[in-house]
C-alpha cells in the first residue's frame, strides 16, 4: 500500500462517493432530457391531434428540452451545494471522531491508560465504538495498577526471606551466630518459603494461561468434601477449630481432576483455618445448584469487608490486618483456586457479612 493510498481517508472517500452519485444523477438527467423526453413529448402531441404542425412540434420540443435542461442544471447545482455542505459537516464529525479514537489509541499504546474517548453522538455504532474503547482503557488501567501492586508485593515477599537468610549467613560468618540446628531450621524455613512462593507463582501463571492439563473423571462431590476435611482435620484440632463436612445424598458426579480440585478445596479450607480463631467452626458442604453442584466452605472467622470482596482472588491481595503476611499465606492460593475452577468450566465466588462475621467461598461445577 502506497503512502498516497494510505492518506486517502474517510472524508475523501465520502466526498468521492457523493461526487460519483451526483455525476450519475447528471448523466441520467441528460439522457432523459436529450433522448427520452422529446420522444415522449412528441408522442403526447401526436395523440392530441396536432401532429401536422411540424414547426410547432419542433419549437415545443425545443422549449421542453431547454426548460428541462435549465431546471435540471439548477436542481443539480442546488443538490451539489447541499450535498457538499452535508458531506463536509458529516465528514468533519466522522473524521474528528475517528481521529480522536486514533489519537487515544496511540496514547494507550504508549502506556497512558488514563485516556478516554467522548461519545461523538453519531449513532449507535460510534457510541458502541467509544464505549468499547473506554472499557478497554479501564481494564488496561486496572491491569496496570494490579501489576504495580503485584510487583511491589512480590518484592516484599522475596525481600523478607532473602534478608533473613542473608542476615543469618553474615552472623554465622562473623561468628555471632553458631551454625546449629536452630540456625539451620530458620534458614530451611525461609528457603522453603521462597520455594513455595516460586511454585505458587508458576502454578497460578500456568492456570491463568490455560496451560493446565486436566485429568478429568466423574467424581462424587462427597469424596471431595471428605478429602478436604480429612486433609485439614489435624491442623484444625491443633488450632482449636471445629471442622466438619456435609454432603447432600444422591448428588450427581462432577467431571473433575481429583488432584486439582483437592488442591482448590485445600486452599479454601487452609484459608478459612488461617482466619478462624480458636473456638470457631468451618463447614465444608456439597449441595445441588440448578443443573450443577456447588462446594461451599464457610467459616466463622475474621470476615471480609464488602469493599474487598471483588479483589480477594487477585494475586497477593490481602484484606486489612486480619489477613496480612503474618498469617503465613503467600496471597496466591485463592488466585490459583479461581484459575483451576475456571479451567474446569466452573466458577468461584466469595461472600461475607463483614468484619468478624465469617466468610463463605462457593465453587460451582457443572454436573458430569
Amino acid at each position: 500500500m502506497t503512502s498516497s493510498t494510505r492518506r486517502f481517508g474517510l472524508a475523501s472517500r465520502l466526498l468521492v462517493a457523493i461526487a460519483i452519485v451526483l455525476a450519475t444523477a447528471a448523466a441520467t438527467a441528460w439522457v432523459v432530457v436529450a433522448a427520452v423526453g422529446p420522444a415522449v413529448f412528441h408522442e403526447h402531441l401526436t395523440r392530441a391531434g396536432i401532429s401536422d404542425h411540424a414547426m410547432a412540434d419542433m419549437h415545443v420540443e425545443e422549449a421542453f428540452r431547454s426548460a428541462t435542461t435549465v431546471a435540471s442544471a439548477i436542481a443539480l447545482v442546488a443538490a451539489g451545494v447541499a450535498a457538499a455542505a452535508v458531506s463536509l459537516v458529516l465528514t468533519r464529525r466522522i473524521g474528528g471522531s475517528l481521529s480522536a479514537v486514533s489519537t487515544a489509541a496511540t496514547s494507550l499504546g504508549a502506556g497512558h491508560y488514563d485516556v478516554r474517548v467522548p461519545s461523538p453522538g453519531l449513532g449507535a455504532e460510534f457510541d458502541d465504538l467509544s464505549e468499547s474503547f473506554n472499557r478497554l482503557a479501564d481494564r488496561l488501567e486496572e491491569a496496570q495498577r494490579l501489576r504495580g501492586r503485584l510487583l511491589a508485593d512480590l518484592a516484599h515477599e522475596v525481600r523478607t526471606p532473602v534478608a533473613t537468610i542473608k542476615g543469618y549467613l553474615e552472623a554465622v560468618e562473623d561468628g555471632v551466630q553458631p551454625l546449629d540446628q536452630t540456625t539451620i531450621a530458620v534458614l530451611q524455613e525461609q528457603a522453603d518459603r521462597l520455594t513455595r512462593l516460586a511454585a505458587d507463582l508458576a502454578a497460578v501463571t500456568h492456570a491463568e494461561a490455560g496451560d493446565v492439563i486436566l485429568d478429568a473423571t466423574p467424581t462424587q462431590p462427597g469424596e471431595l468434601v471428605d478429602a478436604a476435611v480429612n486433609a485439614a482435620q489435624e491442623r484444625a484440632l491443633a488450632r482449636g477449630v471445629a471442622l466438619r463436612g456435609i454432603a447432600e445424598p444422591g448428588l450427581a458426579a462432577v467431571l473433575a481432576d481429583r488432584h486439582r480440585m483437592s488442591q482448590v478445596m485445600d486452599n479454601l479450607v487452609t484459608n478459612a483455618l488461617r482466619h478462624t480463631p480458636s473456638g470457631g467452626e468451618i463447614v465444608v458442604r456439597a449441595e445441588r445448584e440448578g443443573d450443577g453442584i456447588r462446594l461451599v466452605v464457610t467459616d466463622t472467622g475474621a470476615g471480609i469487608p464488602p469493599e474487598h470482596l471483588a479483589h480477594v482472588f487477585d494475586r497477593f491481595y490481602r484484606v486489612g490486618t486480619a489477613r496480612d503476611r503474618a498469617s503465613g499465606g503467600s496471597g496466591i492460593g485463592l488466585a490459583i483456586s479461581k484459575a483451576l475452577v475456571e479451567a474446569h468450566g466452573g466458577s468461584i465466588r466469595a461472600a461475607s457479612a463483614g468484619t468478624d462475621r465469617g466468610a463463605t467461598f462457593t465453587v460451582t461445577l457443572p454436573a458430569a
